[in-house]
């Protein structure tokens, strides 16, 4: 409870980023340089 409150009072009185905003971001960029820089799969000519 007592978290709770100075949470509360932490949020209220300093600047605190937005934690999710943030992490969605990081998750935004990993995914763009995971797409760009992955490496191209192999084809196999074979028909088994």
């Amino acid at each position: 409870m007592a978290g709770t409150v100075f949470g509360v009072y932490v949020a209220q009185n300093y600047n605190v980023p937005n934690i999710r905003k943030l992490a969605d971001t990081g998750i935004l960029m990993a995914k763009h340089i995971e797409e760009n820089y992955r490496k191209p799969k192999k084809k196999t000519d074979r028909d088994d």
